[in-house]
């Protein structure tokens, strides 16, 4: 059975939705963290959320103690999935022929660094999110990743795969542009985009917060997207429920 056509099971005051999306969201410098949970607790709408500890506005990192209690607030809805972000933000370059392989380190407006990480290596940084999430919140992260700024390779992937995490991308109609510069593209833009562009079975990408853009995204883009695609049939629904990621969770 489909996993949005679970809800026929239920009582016959719930509806089926046939037109599923994936809202997601990587921590970014954190600016509309708030935001971001309370347009989602208003609509009642799942959301999977990828960590990484990132530098944020007040100076910290998002994985630091003033974050702990709003990722156990989210994990104690129990509303939503989270995955790893890998924990110093690293970004693939190249596999190198000693089996390793080469990333940039950089988030938000860091200097950007490289470094060498084996398969063993890579996987540690991957779970040292786990860790840190479990310290937080008492619970684990679910088996899956978002490689940064969405950078693989079949090594990479093996990797992770290896120690127990599925790599999730986004659609491209699912890039919903929070990323971009506010000069570049306004929120009505990037909204009327969205909405016309997305298709069901979407993987939709956004932050909590970017730095290059002035004109913050959520909840400005992020509350009208929700409404608008209510609007059109669409439903929300976290990414145990995709058909390309729900084996993730089968022991």
């Amino acid at each position: 059975m489909r996993p949005w056509l679970l809800a026929l099971a239920l009582p016959a005051l719930a509806v089926a939705c046939e037109r599923p999306v994936y809202l997601s969201f990587d921590t970014g410098h954190m600016g509309v963290a708030e935001q971001v949970a309370a347009t989602l607790d208003k609509h009642q709408v799942p959301a999977t959320f990828f960590l990484a500890s990132e530098p944020t506005l007040a100076g910290g990192h998002s994985l630091d103690e003033h974050w702990a209690p709003f990722w156990r607030r989210l994990a104690a809805s129990g509303r939503h999935d989270f995955g790893s972000h890998t924990w110093a933000h690293d970004i693939w370059v190249a596999d190198l022929a000693d089996g390793a392989m080469r990333f940039r380190t950089q988030a938000g407006r860091q200097a950007p660094s490289w470094r060498r990480l084996d398969a063993a290596a890579y996987c540690a940084e991957l779970r040292r999110v786990d860790a840190r999430f479990q310290q937080m919140t008492g619970r684990a992260l679910d088996p899956l990743f978002r490689a940064p700024a969405g950078k693989t390779s079949p090594r990479l992937l093996a990797a992770a795969q290896a120690c127990g995490f599925r790599h999730v991308g986004w659609s491209p109609a699912g890039f919903l542009g929070d990323e971009l510069p506010s000069e570049q593209i306004s929120n009505e833009q990037l909204l009327q985009r969205a909405l016309a562009r997305i298709q069901p079975g979407d993987v939709l990408l956004a932050h909590l917060g970017i730095w290059d853009r002035r004109e913050p995204w959520a909840p400005a883009v992020l509350e009208p997207l929700i409404v608008g695609l209510k609007a059109k049939g669409f439903c929300f629904a976290r990414l145990r429920e995709h058909p390309d990621y729900r084996s993730a969770w089968t022991p």
